[in-house]
């Protein structure tokens, strides 16, 4: 009887260890994909200022982590008519104090805005490349929105034309997953977080399933870039088949021990550690 419950058990926890390596197992990349990226730190959203006074994801602010030696991490998204420009947030009121959304306007209307109430302006993809020059590897994040098919054609299209390391990785599996199909030669990366986490900025289901890798059946990424903290034990499943550990937003270099790259911000840790 105890003989039979253990090879029940055995059988049902190997049933579940394997259900959980299928969902979540990445894509291998081979080390000259990886070697641009690996053990280096990244500033987020360029090496700008807590005060905002060099603002977040701007041109001056990229200029200033690759002067550094630093890796860029930005933000993409596309407009009213379909430019990709350089922007985090979904509205415009936290960086230029205008209740819209980004994808409501034009170009045109958006270069008219400020950041953070400083002389600087929301900049293009294609200008930020042209500023960076290939002068460090670069994380490129895919915002998700209404038009997410238009956003990774026309983003990988500036991708293509640019000479320098680029990657890139988006928390909606789905522009993932349509990097895995158009462009498996590009490393890509799952943007996640522990559930309890994520859950305040997204719906239960979708923290779920996206906090413990559950899409990757789908996406098949290179790295995972994971909010520093608690990782479940599918994550931890995921890194032991050899995805690469990145760690986001790192305040602190202490990060760097157990992780292969680190974006990181308001401090200035080495520019590559391994």
């Amino acid at each position: 009887m105890v003989q039979a419950s253990l090879e029940f058990f055995l059988l049902t926890a190997g049933t579940v260890f394997a259900a959980a390596a299928f969902l979540t197992a990445p894509s291998k990349a081979g080390r000259e994909m990886l070697e641009p990226f690996f053990g280096r730190n990244f500033a987020h959203r360029g090496l700008h200022e807590p005060d905002q006074s060099l603002p977040e994801n701007s041109l001056q602010a990229f200029e200033e982590a690759v002067r550094l030696g630093y890796g860029v991490e930005l933000d993409v998204r596309i407009t009213k008519d379909g430019k990709i420009v350089v922007f985090h947030d979904d509205e415009l009121a936290r960086a230029c104090g205008l209740d819209c959304r980004v994808e409501d306007l034009n170009w045109e209307e958006l270069s008219a805005l400020r950041l953070f109430g400083t002389q600087h302006r929301i900049p293009l993809f294609s200008e930020a490349l042209s500023v960076i020059e290939g002068r460090g590897p670069l994380i490129v994040e895919l915002k998700r929105g209404g038009r997410n098919e238009e956003l990774c054609e026309k983003t990988y299209a500036l991708i293509r034309a640019y000479s320098g390391a680029c990657c890139v990785e988006s928390f909606d599996p789905r522009i993932v997953a349509w990097f895995r199909r158009n462009a498996p030669g590009l490393l890509r990366g799952q943007l996640a977080r522990h559930p309890k986490k994520l859950s305040e900025e997204a719906g239960r289901l979708n923290a779920f399933l996206v906090g413990n890798l559950l899409t990757n059946f789908m996406a098949r990424p290179h790295f995972i870039a994971y909010g520093i903290g608690p990782k479940t034990p599918t994550v931890r499943i995921c890194e032991l088949f050899g995805a690469m550990k990145v760690a986001w937003t790192s305040l602190d270099p202490g990060n760097e021990a157990e992780n292969d790259a680190v974006i990181f911000q308001y401090y200035r840790p080495k520019t590559k550690y391994k």
